[in-house]
């Protein structure tokens, strides 16, 4: 690629990413996945945002680049897209999807695969690959998980689009927002996220994701295990202090 596919910004604390590929809708060719898995690990903003230019989110892969190709080829785009998607839940930052026009294929899975995501109203959201021939295997790994079996089937089996408002009440996102709206309200969520000490944000995160699926005697054991040491960390003391003392906190761990 001749120009990046990613634009980063910092701006506070909150580091913005940006598919710059409007031309493409926004698809994930192999360069662009490691362009935009490359950023996430390099933002320095306590909170990263994912969003994109152009008439789509993200519209899925290139299927461009995916007509005649070795079956080497194929297996590293799909190892690298699955890098990407555990990367985004690896980094101690909580990343946030703002989400616009449509987030097809690999793109709902990269909705689905940010810890919290916001929409504007006229989004729209499909696993489509069925139609053409190439289920969504991959995309249905964070999908499911965020909105169940049953709806995960019938957005796989059918291939079919929902809107934002069903998005939202089936748990794909967050919050729906008008078009307008969206980057105030996705700026307002990034800055209570960075209100709190970064380093007991990313002890809650990694806390989440390492227990979210164990049974209920085991989550609690480890939990209990990184609660204990989160209560003696120098943020937990401050933060517990300055709730007794009424004033706010001074984080340590900036």
């Amino acid at each position: 690629m001749d120009r990046p596919a990613v634009l980063v910004r910092t701006d506070g604390p909150v580091t913005e990413l940006t598919l710059d590929r409007p031309d493409k809708r926004n698809a994930l060719s192999l360069d662009v996945l490691r362009e935009l898995r490359a950023a996430v690990e390099a933002a320095t903003g306590a909170v990263i945002v994912i969003g994109a230019n152009g008439p789509a989110f993200s519209a899925g892969h290139d299927l461009g680049e995916m007509v005649g190709r070795e079956a080497e080829f194929y297996d590293e785009l799909f190892r690298e897209c699955a890098v990407l998607m555990t990367t985004l839940h690896r980094v101690p930052q909580p990343v946030i999807a703002k989400v616009h026009g449509v987030a097809t294929a690999a793109g709902c899975q990269l909705v689905a695969a940010c810890d919290l995501a916001v929409a504007e109203e006229g989004a729209r959201f499909a696993t489509p690959g069925v139609k053409i021939g190439l289920f969504c295997s991959t995309p249905m790994v964070p999908v499911a998980r965020a909105v169940g079996r049953k709806r995960a089937l019938q957005l796989l089996l059918t291939g079919a689009m929902i809107d934002a408002a069903t998005a939202a009440d089936w748990g794909l996102v967050n919050t729906v927002v008008p078009a307008d709206e969206l980057d105030a309200a996705v700026t307002e969520l990034a800055l209570q996220i960075a209100a709190a000490s970064p380093a007991i944000v990313a002890t809650g995160k990694a806390a989440f994701y390492d227990s979210i699926d164990l049974p209920e005697d085991e989550a609690y054991t480890h939990t209990c295990r990184v609660m204990a040491a989160n209560a003696a960390d120098a943020d937990a003391q401050e933060g517990i202090t300055a709730f007794l003392d009424k004033r706010p906190p001074t984080w340590t761990e900036r």
